[in-house]
């Protein structure tokens, strides 16, 4: 049966499409732009959008299991047409902060996007990863111009994930039997800290990165300047000072289902070297 998978040219979805491709599950793509999507030929392509629900009754026709990339302000409309299509299975990506997500933290959405998938009585399971290591895409503008990276909490530890990791978990999911009701909570193989990250992009490079402290104002005043919502900048420094104190721990989701381990944040500074040069 055919695989729905929304945002399919996504940071995730286009690596789920991969995945599922090789191991030879049909899949129907949802994209916006299917002649610039360049998709695997072997793929259905359908044109249409989740922020765009009259493009949906078209794409879940026939669809049984559908990959549901996050957009929390379009999911009521999903959930509504998808059972008027007869899916079954719904796997969502979510996030490690669903269940009691601080005021204005990507966990509001991600329980909304949960909420309306339970209620609906979907097959459903929830990929729930936390940081992800191309967040650190951000520093590449001042590492290539200046090989320093500014930031406040320099020891925070934390366990980011390699978006490829996220894409394999989903296909395991979608692809084998039960995962029915689980929330899956995805994390990268080690624990590591801001400070390390950088040392590591540094070793990738060799070159030396600094790693510049900011005190918490100075974080703020620095993310302010580059448009961050003040709300939005509070929260990421409380994770950041939470997990100074409470260093992260590996979950071991991403071996235990796919049977391997995960990537480490220094194997993506090498595969990611080129955006920091």
């Amino acid at each position: 049966m055919t695989i729905l998978v929304t945002g399919a040219t996504g940071s995730v979805g286009r690596l789920l499409v991969d995945e599922l491709v090789e191991a030879g599950a049909p899949v129907r793509a949802l994209t916006v732009n299917p002649a610039k999507a360049a998709l695997p030929e072997q793929v259905e392509v359908a044109k249409g959008y989740l922020g765009k629900p009259e493009t949906l009754p078209e794409a879940l026709e026939g669809i049984e299991t559908v990959y549901l990339a996050p957009l929390a302000a379009k999911v009521d409309d999903f959930v509504k047409l998808a059972k008027e299509a007869g899916v079954r299975r719904v796997v969502a990506l979510s996030g490690s902060n669903a269940d009691d997500p601080a005021e204005n933290s990507s966990g509001v959405d991600y329980a909304i996007i949960e909420k309306a998938v339970r209620e609906a009585e979907f097959d459903w399971t929830f990929l729930r990863p936390g940081a992800f290591m191309n967040n650190t895409l951000g520093w590449a503008e001042t590492i290539k111009a200046e090989r320093v990276v500014s930031e406040a909490y320099p020891e925070s530890r934390m366990t980011p994930i390699d978006l490829a990791d996220i894409a394999a978990v989903a296909a395991h999911v979608i692809l084998t039997e039960g995962h029915v009701g689980k929330k899956h909570t995805l994390s990268g193989p080690t624990a590591i800290s801001q400070r390390e990250q950088v040392a590591a992009i540094s070793a990738a490079l060799g070159e030396e990165v600094v790693f510049q402290e900011l005190t918490r104002e100075e974080a703020n005043k620095q993310w302010a300047a580059a448009g961050v919502p003040a709300e939005i900048a509070e929260w990421l420094l409380d994770g950041f000072a939470y997990f100074t104190e409470n260093p992260d721990k590996p979950t071991g989701v991403v071996q235990e289902l796919t049977g391997r381990p995960g990537v480490t944040y220094a194997e993506w500074a090498v595969a990611n070297v080129e955006a920091f040069r």
